[in-house]
């Protein structure tokens, strides 16, 4: 049920109050903070604007400023962002003494309205001051007659800090002859003396030397030490005594050195030596008093020894001591007060009060950088001064009264040219001769925002292995900005944009501050190869600028899809198919055909058929083409035979690790007479009278008049390139064919590797060279086959460079058909005499490790004609009991049973 304030009146006059409470509070303007002395500049001390309710966009335009009642700058307010910072040096001590209570009034105002706030920031006490001995030496003279357990009173540390900082505590080191006694009063002050335990012997000990340590309360604890020197003297009853206790002397500033101040008369009753008195300052003696003054020890005269300064110090305080000779001397003591009259000798000072600093480059020509006063504590025309500024800079002094100059620009400022200016205020008297000063200000120019982030290059290239895990780092972008501070500040962000039908901010993200770029999901190299996004560099000034770079993301491929088996027809699946075979046919003869698919990239994608034996059989009759999954017979079948084959075939692709699938073939065997009349070569899945197969010799014929027309062509090439080229020393030389082959990761290389020419002799070479067509479709029509023709000589005339993400082409997947069969041949001869080497096939590859291994051009499609042959035991998969030198040699293509010629 919400709340209604009608008919409450309780609820109304609660809410009154709260109102005029608000209200109160923020016109009184009574804000405390809290900061430690000795903060570093910048220090943060609260955030003023929000806690007086004003919005930052209003300090600017209301004229916010801050004054502070006699602390000078030592606290400053950000505009931009409304905090309280520590400007300079903060020194409780130099600020409020011995103050227990320490604290810095600011005055806010703000025009526009006018309003006045009144803030307080307590300046907290630390511990950065250790107690100090008036003196680091104390002697002490103690007669020998004095009694046990006499007190000897000592001047206390004084330790400038307050509270538990300030609490001292003192200890001696052990001593057999003195202790020391500490008490406090009513007062809260404490006395320190030094008790005498046991009584002196002169004779035994003539001085002790003690080590007095005042520790104070703070943390980390500071200490302070004085040396206490106990000279042990005979008994003297007598002490000197002065005419006066306290004398008055006047002296010029510039008197001579040596000048007499005053003659002291101290007398003593005591007769003999006990009455004859030496003079000396009493300790401790100042250094300024040391420095100036030199009193005779016997006569009791004081002179001056140095320069005397009016303006450093006005008034000295002499502490004399009297001193009898007696065995156990007694003192008096008087006190002189040494005034010094001043001349004029004084240089004058300079004064300079910064108000706009630092100073924007785009200030306007005559702006007030600072204010600078001059001032000569000497009179007449030692007093009056001139002021200039040097060197020539893009500022000038202006008078502005008596003494008082302001400092403004007079040019416009270029940060990037120079940011900091070094002046050189100088103040000059009129005396004769003129003293002089200098005050140095170091002018800084603040940076406007006219420079946009810039990245190193604008576009970048980056690689990412898919299924990544969510939320990995894949680069980082760095951009750098000219400007200084703020503004010189970059963020990153992304420029969304739409990746398909989802937005590119489901799949990237880009951190603000380090530019480090997240995948936020697995990336699939099968559904997103490549993803092309920019990404927004922006400073932080007023207005912002920003610039932006391109980002290339290339999907790795890694194997995580398993071969998949093509259905038969448009329904079905990996299960056995059964196929009748006549028992008539011979060995090599293509029975079946597995169709399988990976949806992987390069060597992840290349599929290799394997046939498994059945646990227990005997050996199958029939065998599985390593690369085509083509079933073929590897003897003539007999009646030993059983009726019904089944067969397993093993689908692996090439990746790590690899993948496999399986498929199951049932083969009928049939007699001759009762087999249907089906084509020699059926792949599984083919199905429907539209797709009906062709006897296998018409492929035969059609690749064979497809690799004619191919050897013409390259003959008329090879003509053509002998032509044009120089003549070389012999008939035979090696050739330099490029060769086009598969590399690890499925793109293709172009490499020179060294061939033999096939060269005339006394015996002609055999002619059985292999010979291999590209794949064609099945039931090509003449006007298919002629344009496939034409392809392919447009293909050897320019050839193509693959995508380097390729596939199986739609004939490989679908089942080449067209395959030559070369078991029976494959004779390569290197050369007259050379030895004949026994090639493997595409259609049967044999296990044996003696074997050559064949690498098709992955990926290359029905255009592809170029083959790498690898002989001896090259493939790492296989073993054999002796290795042989791998060999790998490319040749020319020609049909089976044509005559080599001999080339001239």
């Amino acid at each position: 049920m919400p709340f209604s304030w009608r008919g409450n009146p309780g609820a109304r006059s609660l809410l009154l109050s709260l109102l005029l409470f608000a209200t109160w509070e923020t016109q009184s303007g009574q804000v405390h903070y809290l900061v430690s002395e000795e903060a570093k500049h910048g220090t943060f001390v609260g955030r003023i604007a929000q806690d007086l309710g004003l919005e930052l966009e209003e300090l600017v335009p209301r004229l916010f400023r801050v004054a502070s009642k006699g602390s000078g700058d030592l606290l400053e307010v950000n505009l931009q962002n409304g905090i309280l910072f520590v400007n300079s040096r903060i020194d409780r001590e130099e600020l409020c003494g011995r103050s227990l209570e320490c604290s810095i009034l600011l005055e806010v105002i703000v025009e526009r309205p006018l309003q006045v706030f009144h803030v307080e920031v307590g300046v907290k006490d630390i511990n950065d001051n250790p107690p100090v001995f008036p003196e680091s030496k104390k002697r002490i003279i103690i007669a020998e007659s004095r009694p046990p357990e006499t007190r000897f009173p000592l001047d206390g540390a004084s330790d400038a800090d307050i509270g538990v900082n300030s609490a001292l505590t003192y200890r001696i080191y052990p001593n057999d002859y003195f202790a020391l006694d500490t008490q406090n009063n009513r007062e809260q002050t404490s006395s320190l003396s030094l008790v005498l335990r046991k009584s002196l012997d002169r004779e035994e000990i003539q001085e002790h030397s003690l080590l007095l340590t005042a520790i104070d309360g703070g943390k980390p604890e500071l200490t302070g030490t004085v040396q206490l020197l106990i000279t042990i003297l005979d008994v003297n009853d007598n002490a000197p005594e002065f005419a006066q206790s306290i004398y008055r002397v006047r002296v010029l500033e510039n008197a001579f050195n040596g000048t007499l101040v005053i003659k002291l008369n101290a007398t003593d009753p005591d007769d003999g030596i006990n009455g004859d008195i030496t003079y000396s300052f009493r300790r401790p003696v100042s250094p300024a008093v040391l420095t100036a003054f030199i009193i005779n020890p016997n006569s009791g005269e004081i002179r001056t020894i140095g320069k005397l300064d009016f303006e450093e110090n006005k008034l000295y305080e002499i502490s004399v001591e009297a001193t009898d000779k007696g065995n156990i001397p007694m003192a008096g003591h008087c006190t002189i007060l040494v005034e010094i009259l001043d001349i004029n000798d004084n240089a004058p000072k300079i004064i300079i009060t910064s108000l706009s600093l630092p100073v924007r480059e785009d200030a306007q020509v005559g702006t007030v950088i600072a204010l600078v006063s001059v001032s000569d504590s000497d009179s007449g025309a030692n007093g009056q001064v001139t002021c200039s500024l040097t060197p020539h800079v893009p500022f000038k002094l202006v008078s502005t009264f008596k003494n008082y100059y302001s400092l403004v620009l007079d040019s416009a400022l270029d940060r990037e040219s120079r940011a900091n200016y070094e002046l050189v205020v100088t103040a000059r008297d009129g005396g004769s001769p003129s003293l002089s000063a200098t005050a140095s200000v170091s002018v800084e120019v603040a940076d406007v925002n006219d420079n946009a982030p810039a990245f190193a290059q604008p576009e970048y290239t980056v690689f990412v292995k898919e299924n990544n895990p969510p939320g990995c780092h894949i680069f980082t972008v760095s951009a750098r900005d000219a400007d200084a501070q703020e503004n010189a500040l970059v963020s990153y962000s992304l420029v969304e944009r739409r990746v398909g039908e989802r937005a590119l901010s489901s799949y990237v993200s880009v951190h603000a501050e380090s530019g480090k770029v997240y995948a936020l999901q697995p990336l699939d190299h099968e559904e997103l190869e490549l993803l092309q996004f920019q990404v927004s560099a922006r400073d932080a000034g007023v207005p912002p600028l920003d610039s932006n770079v391109t980002l290339q993301v290339f999907v790795l491929d890694e194997n995580d899809n398993a071969p998949m088996l093509l259905p038969p027809g448009a329904g079905g699946g990996g299960g056995a198919v059964s196929q009748p075979v006549a028992r008539s046919v011979g060995a090599g003869h293509v029975v079946a055909k597995v169709r399988a698919v990976d949806a992987d990239s390069g060597y992840n994608a290349w599929l290799s058929y394997e046939l498994r034996p059945e646990a227990g059989g005997a050996r199958s009759p029939f065998r599985v083409g390593l690369y085509t999954g083509e079933i073929s017979t590897t003897r003539a079948l007999d009646e030993a035979d059983a009726p019904r084959q089944r067969l397993l075939v093993l689908v692996k692709d090439h990746g790590e690790p690899a993948l496999a699938s399986t498929a199951t073939v049932l083969l009928s065997l049939v007699d001759s007479g009762s087999a249907p009349k089906t084509p020699s070569r059926m792949s599984i899945g083919a199905t429907g009278p539209e797709l009906a197969l062709v006897d296998v010799n018409v492929y035969l014929i059609i690749a064979i008049c497809a690799v004619s027309s191919l050897l013409v062509l390259t003959l008329l090439l090879y003509t053509a390139l002998r032509c044009s080229a120089p003549p070389t020393e012999g008939a035979c030389g090696p050739g330099k064919p490029t060769l086009v082959c598969s590399s690890a990761v499925g793109s293709w290389s172009c490499s020179q590797q060294r061939r033999q020419r096939v060269c005339s002799g006394e015996v002609p070479p055999k002619t059985d060279l292999m010979a291999f067509s590209p794949s064609l479709p099945p039931c090509l029509s003449s006007a298919e086959e002629t344009g496939e023709r034409e392809s392919e000589t447009e293909h050897l005339k320019e050839p193509r460079q693959p995508n380097p993400d390729w596939r199986y082409s739609a004939s490989l997947r679908a089942g080449m058909h067209s395959s030559v069969h070369l078991e029976e041949a494959g004779i390569l001869r290197a050369g007259p005499g050379g030895p004949d080497q026994q090639w493997p096939t595409v259609s049967s590859a044999t296990p044996e490790p003696e074997a050559g291994e064949v690498s098709p051009p992955v990926g290359a499609g029905v255009n592809s004609n170029s083959w790498t042959f690898k002989y001896g035991p090259g493939n790492p998969k296989q073993s054999g009991p002796e290795p042989k030198k791998q060999t790998q040699v490319s040749f020319l293509l020609r049909r089976k049973g044509e005559a080599s010629q001999p080339r001239q």
